[in-house]
């Protein structure tokens, strides 16, 4: 795979995918978080330092048609905010209006284009489409991460069209970092995995047996383990067409001979709803007529241990529910067990983890914090990605 600085880019048009599928307030349709666009502004500052003619691409949300709701014409002028210099927008992503947009560029300009999925063949990976997409660069450069494991159109068919290409700053940086916990972990190397479904993340569980060291298990899919092992969840979120994978995963642990460490106890509310009643009970003990919303202070206690001697740590899925208080105090303890580990290389994926350490205020202290949920998922499960692939 090529680097960004092998490329050429003076004086050329570089077609570069972004993920500007930024978070909005639904309502008034406002930008609420631009962390996207922040974390592609190293790779476009350097284009746009080295003379290139930088023309931008993304999707925006899921559109039927052309919604004006999603456009990116308010991305764009928050992007032309934090460059402190014009941005120009054009109103399509393919077709005369965009390829005349892209002539009228100068040197160290850049534009964007209209929401990619405004056309189904973004998604479909049509020819017709990627052909048309490539009309508008003579380099192209992905920095999407969030997006490689799709293969659509402007992430894996226009790639191919391209003899200079190469990812993104912060695609290499991705890729550097969960390349690393996937084939050459650091020891002891401990994993962190929660969220609501064991069937969500089987294929990691089963790769993170294979290359880790320790797996500690939170969230709503640790109940679908206590029906494995017999134990009453009460009314926890399960997955009871999962409990032979449950076991599966156990046995397979055993096998291994990998630390497979469950909570020792739980915080159990009689609802899940901010400042229920609840209380702490033993791991084998929750009640039938209540919820298991959080992993109990003898689990952090445990798992704050493991965090803290290891040399890698992968994050992915939160332990409690985490929106709510008080049911985020698990979650957010092993976010500052993580922050507090210096020797460690610390890795968080998944949009809920992600978000997860931003409210516990350590993302700083945190080595990687990952730009994709569903790609950094699959990236650990070991899949070839589309995106990734076809930048080789």
């Amino acid at each position: 795979m090529k680097r960004l600085e092998d490329l050429n880019v003076a004086g050329k048009r570089v077609l570069c995918r972004v993920d500007f599928n930024v978070s909005t307030d639904k309502k008034t349709g406002e930008i609420k978080d631009d962390t996207r666009v922040v974390a592609a502004l190293p790779t476009i500052n350097y284009l746009l330092g080295k003379g290139a003619k930088l023309v931008l691409c993304s999707h925006f949300g899921r559109p039927e048609g052309r919604d004006p709701k999603l456009s990116l014409k308010p991305v764009a002028d928050r992007l032309a905010k934090h460059l402190n210099k014009p941005v120009a927008f054009v109103a399509d992503c393919v077709g005369e209006v965009a390829e005349k947009a892209v002539a009228a560029l100068q040197n160290g300009e850049v534009l964007v284009l209209e929401n990619l999925r405004y056309h189904e063949g973004e998604e479909e990976d049509a020819p017709d489409f990627v052909a048309q997409l490539a009309k508008l660069g003579d380099v192209y450069v992905d920095d999407a991460f969030g997006c490689v494991h799709r293969a659509h159109a402007s992430v894996h068919g226009v790639a191919a069209k391209f003899a200079d290409r190469a990812p993104g700053f912060l695609l290499r940086k991705e890729i550097e970092y969960l390349g690393k916990a996937l084939s050459q972990p650091d020891h002891p190397y401990v994993v962190v995995l929660g969220g609501a479904k064991v069937s969500d993340k089987i294929k990691v569980i089963s790769k993170m047996l294979e290359v880790s060291d320790t797996i500690l298990i939170g969230g709503a899919m640790a109940y679908t383990f206590l029906l494995a092992q017999g134990k009453p969840a009460g009314k926890s979120l399960v997955e009871p067409d999962h409990v032979n994978t449950a076991k599966d995963l156990l046995a397979k642990a055993k096998q291994l001979g990998k630390q497979f460490l469950l909570p020792l106890d739980h915080v159990v509310a009689d609802k899940v709803e901010a400042n229920s009643p609840h209380q702490t009970v033993a791991w084998d003990q929750i009640p039938a007529d209540k919820v298991a919303v959080d992993i109990g202070p003898k689990t952090v206690e445990a798992y704050a241990k493991e965090v803290a001697k290891a040399k890698m740590i992968v994050w992915n899925g939160p332990l409690g529910v985490f929106e709510m208080e008080p049911f985020n105090a698990g979650t957010f303890a092993i976010a500052k067990a993580l922050a507090a580990n210096s020797q460690a290389t610390s890795i968080v994926g998944g949009g809920e983890s992600v978000s997860a350490v931003k409210k516990a205020k350590v993302t700083d202290k945190i080595t990687h914090v990952s730009t994709g949920g569903g790609a950094s998922l699959e990236f650990l499960e070991g899949k070839v990605l589309p995106g990734i692939e076809a930048l080789e």
